[in-house]
């Protein structure tokens, strides 16, 4: 078959749809298929340095991104003057399959649908309680969800989210890690081993991650464990104003790591000894949660849709109450009083992560992809409310 990806959003914007899109486009070449990606042109702008851009040769990039707030986070829109004509260029080589990701939203996702003759689907990515967006676009977005022949969410909370506006058939197919990239074996990095223990914090510089709130427990665990640290790996357009939320007392405690290269990620799960996920909502899955159990790790996560599908509490991680410092820390410091808990939480994690594997994962898809060429795949009755 031949897939062509489409997203807003995809390296060298570092995030989960953009991880998503790369690791399934590569298990489904190993399985034979001829697969591109199409997106938005960044800026050449380093981030911190980084500059990530795998696999580029299978890259179709048109118009240009622009960003804007958007459900409680940041979202990219494509703009550009021959925007359309672009689009129909690269569709015009003929796919049998195109696969969006993301929400269906203007304008790269629109423009694909409106010119593509191939089988069409999207992998919902966003969980939101409300969509202001939906809610006063559905009247104009509703016969372009009608043209899609399949609708896959990577959660339950992820399909909550968007049948309430476009009620319909959808199937689940949840995110993936490679356990071999991610495993107990990564070595850890020498220069923060002399502190004990490591608290790990992965994620952008925004609200709805709720790093504050990791940020204001640090004085309850440093009561505990006065020789902790704190590793935030991840920048944003908030910058490093969540420094403010640092106490005194507590200051030397953290490090802030800036943005790092995915490919170094596992190594700063090796050097931890539990993940902090505090995200206090709009999380569909939590794709950081099943990097760290692959690596052996346990999690203390809030408690909110998207992270209690992958969070079995007590048993690999804690689920605390979201906006909670209190919670934070008293999971941070059950987990780190007890070795025998820390270990067993570790190997329930590596145990459950084997079991989203993208090779697993990606035979899913695959098997998708052919029940909608065959007619067989969950086409979406969407119908008036």
């Amino acid at each position: 078959m031949r897939v062509l990806m489409v997203s807003d959003v995809y390296f060298p914007h570092i995030g989960g749809i953009a991880v998503h899109i790369y690791h399934l486009s590569q298990e489904l070449r190993k399985l034979g298929h001829e697969v591109k990606v199409l997106t938005t042109n960044f800026s050449t702008r380093l981030l911190n340095g980084v500059r990530y851009l795998p696999d580029e040769k299978n890259v179709y990039r048109v118009g240009r991104a622009i960003v804007i707030r958007s459900n409680k986070s940041w979202a990219t829109l494509c703009f550009g003057f021959h925007l359309g004509r672009e689009v129909k260029e690269v569709l015009s080589q003929g796919f049998d399959i195109v696969h969006i990701h993301g929400s269906l939203a203007p304008t790269l996702p629109i423009l694909v649908l409106r010119h593509s003759q191939a089988k069409n689907l999207i992998t919902l990515h966003s969980y939101y309680r409300k969509s202001k967006g939906y809610t006063f676009f559905r009247p104009f977005l509703l016969p372009y969800f009608r043209k899609l022949d399949g609708i896959i969410g990577v959660s339950k909370a992820a399909v909550e989210a968007t049948q309430r506006y476009f009620p319909g058939d959808y199937c689940i197919i949840p995110n993936a890690i490679d356990p071999i990239q991610f495993s107990p074996d990564i070595p850890p990095l020498p220069q923060f081993l002399n502190r004990s223990p490591r608290l790990l914090f992965v994620g952008r510089f925004e609200p709805k991650k709720g790093l504050k709130y990791l940020l204001q427990a640090l004085p309850l665990v440093k009561e505990v464990f006065p020789n902790f640290l704190l590793l935030v790996v991840g920048t944003g357009l908030l910058g490093y104003s969540y420094k403010e939320y640092i106490k005194e007392s507590v200051r030397e405690n953290v490090f802030f790591c800036g943005a790092v290269n995915p490919k170094d990620i596992p190594s700063y799960y090796a050097t931890c000894d539990l993940l902090c996920a505090p995200s206090v909502d709009c999380e569909s899955f939590g794709i950081i949660l099943l990097e760290a159990m692959a690596c052996g790790k346990p999690v203390v996560a809030s408690n909110i849709p998207g992270y209690k599908e992958v969070v079995s509490d007590g048993e690999d991680g804690f689920l605390v109450e979201p906006r909670s410092p209190q919670a934070i820390a008293e999971g941070i410091i059950k987990i780190c009083s007890s070795e025998e808990r820390k270990r067993s939480m570790g190997e329930a994690g590596r145990r459950k992560a084997l079991q989203y594997s993208w090779e697993k994962i990606g035979k899913r898809v695959e098997m998708f992809y052919r029940q909608l060429i065959e007619g067989e795949g969950t086409r979406p009755s969407l119908r008036e409310r």
